[in-house]
């Protein structure tokens, strides 16, 4: 290890007696290297570097420390069942942490790593790519003018089997981590054992999750209130999947339409009129007609009248750039695979899902779906090197474990998914607790109208709306990696950290 490098220590599987069980553990590393090894590759449960670091935010100059590693969770017989690679940056100017805000962040797949945010959001470093969020070269990281270290310390967790995040061994099953309420209850675990280690107990307390990781932290908001007594202070979703509510065949058919109609405004396959509009003034449009008319036209099925589905169609083709006979073909109901395909298909590219404004270019013109997600290649074009580089260059930490940007989570147990109830029942028991949601217009796989339909049906009584935001951005799933929504972006998640902190003495009750 380097000189900055911390003594690999392994704690046991006992809580009470992890001080005496490290340092027997310190004498004899060779051992626990090799208790701890799989895949042939030494692996330490627990091991951290520290390093430190400048970067100016807001243009003020803001000094950290980076922890870099692993550490374990254990199950309920309290025996270590994975290590955990998490990168936690703490601001080093702040005398007194009992009062500043820790941000808990998770990125979803629900198999992929931390590394979206980490290095394109809100870390205190920013991977190389243009203002548009394509990738440029040479590779490699700069600092991040916007991140919210300024306000906020933050830890990054990478789920097992992500990152270098690793099961102990390849004899403990996969349903202790691969399942909506599996993985909720052991990070809920892993999150208790890092609050308690670095002694973050009395700091207010947010979880931030993207994709599949809205899913589980809005499961993690009732698990850390009813299992380990932790109440949050926020929880911020971007680009939120469908938290486990319900649609039905008739909402998931009609509820796409704002996400084509705004696809399509990008691309300029609108009528004059719609075009010449700003996106933000021609939505409420769509989505009026989507709730008004096209619900309940839906709702009658093959009863609709001949005449109001070809009314219908009509619509839908002004609003989605598609053909009215394309859509008679779909009987209202275009896929949103197809939708990607057929858009631009005369000028002979398809749309990306994740990000629609990225074209892409298939073998052929004809077929009813991509042959590729353009957006999510280029992504990795970028990502994939600068987090290589970053993690063993700047935060010092060496290992010959694969980085998984995508790790195998499979199968996984999606039964009993309660994540949108859990959310409002925690927000019910703690007063204290908000919910922002933050949206791409062009987000495919999530769409932002879907987002607003989450927290309709998530409070039904209207009673917690005063504690729930949602903000939309011109870009698509990963919204940050445009440079206009990365600054915009944050600082939403900024005002909203400052926003929920409780006025002095201000007491959680209704």
């Amino acid at each position: 290890m380097k000189k900055n490098a911390f003594l690999i220590i392994l704690f046991g599987l006992a809580v009470g007696l992890q001080a005496q069980e490290a340092k027997e553990a310190s004498a004899n590393p060779p051992k626990a290297k090799e208790e701890n090894s799989i895949y042939n590759i030494p692996y330490n449960l627990d091991q951290q570097v520290v390093s430190n670091h400048q970067t100016t935010i807001k243009g003020q100059r803001i000094p950290y420390k980076a922890t870099t590693g692993t550490m374990p969770v254990w199950d309920e017989e309290g025996k270590a069942l994975a290590g955990i690679f998490y990168t936690y940056y703490e601001r080093t100017d702040i005398k007194d942490q009992s009062s500043r805000p820790l941000v808990i962040s998770f990125n979803g797949g629900p198999g992929s790593a931390s590394v979206w945010m980490e290095i394109a959001y809100t870390g205190p470093r920013l991977l190389n790519i243009d203002d548009e969020g394509y990738p440029v070269q040479p590779y490699g990281i700069k600092e991040n003018p916007n991140s919210i270290l300024d306000v906020a310390d933050i830890v990054y967790v990478n789920p097992v089997n992500t990152a270098y995040s690793r099961p102990l061994n390849k004899d403990i099953p996969g349903s202790k981590f691969f399942g909506v309420n599996a993985d909720i209850k052991y990070l809920a675990e892993w999150i208790r054992g890092f609050v308690s280690r670095n002694n973050r107990w009395t700091s207010p307390k947010y979880l931030i999750g993207e994709s599949y990781g809205t899913t589980r932290v809005s499961g993690l908001a009732l698990e850390l209130e009813n299992s380990q007594w932790m109440y949050l202070n926020g929880v911020v979703l971007v680009s939120p999947t469908d938290l486990g509510i319900e649609r039905g065949l008739v909402n998931d058919a009609a509820l796409k339409l704002p996400y084509f109609a705004a696809t399509a405004w990008f691309h300029k396959k609108l009528s004059p009129d719609l075009q010449g509009k700003d996106l933000t003034d021609m939505l409420p449009e769509i989505e009026s007609f989507t709730i008004n008319e096209l619900l309940p036209a839906l709702s009658m099925g093959g009863s609709l009248d001949e005449s109001k589905k070809v009314a219908i169609a009509k619509k839908m083709a002004r609003y989605s750039g598609l053909s009215e006979k394309v859509i008679l073909q779909n009987n209202l109901d275009v896929p949103y695979s197809y939708f990607w395909k057929e858009l631009l298909r005369e000028e002979g590219f398809t749309v990306g899902r994740l990000d629609s404004r990225y074209r892409g270019i298939d073998k052929k013109d004809a077929g009813d779906n991509p042959d590729f997600n353009a957006e999510l290649t280029s992504w990795l074009h970028s990502f994939t090197p600068a987090i290589n580089s970053y993690i063993r260059n700047e935060l010092n930490y060496k290992t010959d474990l694969k980085y998984n940007m995508f790790g195998s989570v499979y199968p996984w147990d999606k039964t009993n998914n309660q994540t949108g109830e859990n959310l409002r029942q925690a927000m019910a028991q703690n007063p204290y607790l908000h919910v922002m949601v933050q949206s791409g217009y062009y987000d495919g796989a999530c769409d932002y109208f879907n987002a607003k339909y989450n927290m309709w049906q998530m409070d039904p009584s209207g009673k917690l709306k005063e504690r729930m935001s949602w903000k939309g951005y011109r870009s698509g799933h990963m919204m940050y990696l445009r440079k206009e929504d990365l600054a915009k972006g944050n600082e939403d998640i900024r005002n909203f950290i400052k926003e929920s902190l409780p006025k002095a003495g201000e007491a959680a009750k209704y």
